[in-house]
């Protein structure tokens, strides 16, 4: 590397400069006072953790978004965490040890080997909540509440949500009793939603089994009257698939009687998060954007990995992203300017407006750029030995 581009960022690496830092910072900290009003507490997970903790239930896809190295101390293989979401639970679980529902809410950069979408990056800043100790469908919708009620304070202006349950691909692909190789490829064609693989994987599958319904299921997806359509091609496919269709439809009510302004819908091939997901899995999407802004979904199994099963739900999403995506009103009000006077007068004024306001002050010789050009729409001005605040001309 020469002198001349030691200044480069790897790819998908950037500074986040003024105001765009900004008005991120302003996100975080009103999504988290949000939550923490919805009772979550804040944690703050460590930025490196042994990869076994960090893989705990999650299967190979977040493995494969982890930057890994060796320990020098232990010689044990650690991990940069890609998601927070395994480090909450190793905290409900080991650390907190608390009996009944536990609330937690937690924002940070993640780091990804790989970018999965352009305004994101390979260093994401990652905002959630999980909620840990019931397994209630009252606990399913107060995180999809929590989740849409952030989504607003982002300024989000016209938003989608997906809702799937993840028993009903359970139960189907168990009922359908394919090889190993087959149950590979048909999900792989359920997540990328191909059709035409799925009918050439299903076609011969018999009329009503349940590899006919995982063909048919393929071609349902949309708005609230997916559901019904759904009922109609899993009729009779089993009882946990009953259950499922059920809890989807009284979720769906009450999150269209507490948020008209959304638009839901289903997708029954929604398997992202298959490996680890136990039940309800929700999705954010908004016009324009490939890749949902907010997802989530029930995780009971991972608890038991650390010794400790809870039942459990959450979601999370990308500050960064948000704020691109948003119409958010970020005002940040004007600085005070403050001479390079030496005056004990002036010191105790400066620190007194500081309680409350900001205030630049002049270094010697620091007369090449304007206070205006500093932010600054007021100066103190000595008046007849008083230093008072003044706008700026």
């Amino acid at each position: 590397m020469t002198v001349s581009d030691r200044w480069l960022l790897p790819d998908g690496v950037e500074d986040i400069l003024p105001p765009l830092a900004g008005r991120i910072e302003s996100l975080r900290r009103d999504v988290m006072d949000t939550c923490q009003r919805w009772g979550y507490q804040l944690v703050i997970p460590p930025l490196i953790e042994y990869l076994e903790s960090l893989f705990t239930g999650t299967g190979h896809d977040l493995e494969l978004q982890t930057f890994k190295l060796t320990d020098q101390l232990t010689g044990r293989m650690m991990g940069l965490r890609a998601d927070m979401t395994p480090q909450a639970a190793r905290i409900d679980a080991h650390t907190l040890g608390q009996e009944g529902i536990t609330r937690l809410c937690y924002a940070g950069h993640v780091l990804h080997t790989r970018p999965r979408h352009m305004l994101t990056g390979r260093t994401p800043i990652q905002a959630g909540c999980e909620l840990f100790g019931s397994g209630s469908e009252a606990a399913d919708l107060e995180i999809i509440s929590l989740m849409l009620e952030t989504l607003r304070v982002a300024g989000l202006p016209r938003v989608h949500l997906d809702l799937a349950h993840v028993s009903i691909y359970e139960s189907l692909i168990k009922d359908a009793g394919f090889d190993r190789d087959t149950e590979a490829a048909v999900f792989d064609a359920m997540g990328r939603k191909s059709v035409p693989e799925l009918d050439d994987l299903l076609g011969d599958c018999a009329e009503g089994s349940a590899g006919a319904r995982l063909k048919d299921l393929a071609r349902v997806n949309g708005g609230i009257n997916a559901l019904a359509d759904a009922r109609q091609v899993l009729a009779g496919a089993s009882p946990a698939v009953d259950v499922a269709l059920d809890q989807l439809g009284r979720v769906a009510d009450l999150l269209a009687r507490d948020f008209p302004e959304v638009s839901l819908g289903f997708d029954f091939c929604e398997l992202r998060g298959y490996n680890y997901h136990t039940g309800l899995v929700f999705a954010v999407y908004v016009p324009g954007y490939g890749d949902a802004v907010a997802k989530g979904g029930r995780y009971d199994a991972i608890g038991s990995d650390f010794g400790r099963a809870r039942p459990a739900t959450g979601f999370s999403l990308d500050i960064r992203a948000l704020v691109a995506l948003g119409q958010r009103p970020f005002r940040q009000s004007g600085a005070i300017w403050a001479p390079a006077d030496e005056d004990n007068a002036l010191e105790g004024v400066i620190s007194g407006l500081r309680m409350t306001e900001t205030v630049i002050r002049a270094l010697p010789g620091d007369e090449v750029t304007s206070p205006l050009a500093r932010g600054c729409d007021r100066q103190l001005v000595n008046r007849g030995g008083e230093w008072v605040v003044e706008a700026i001309q």
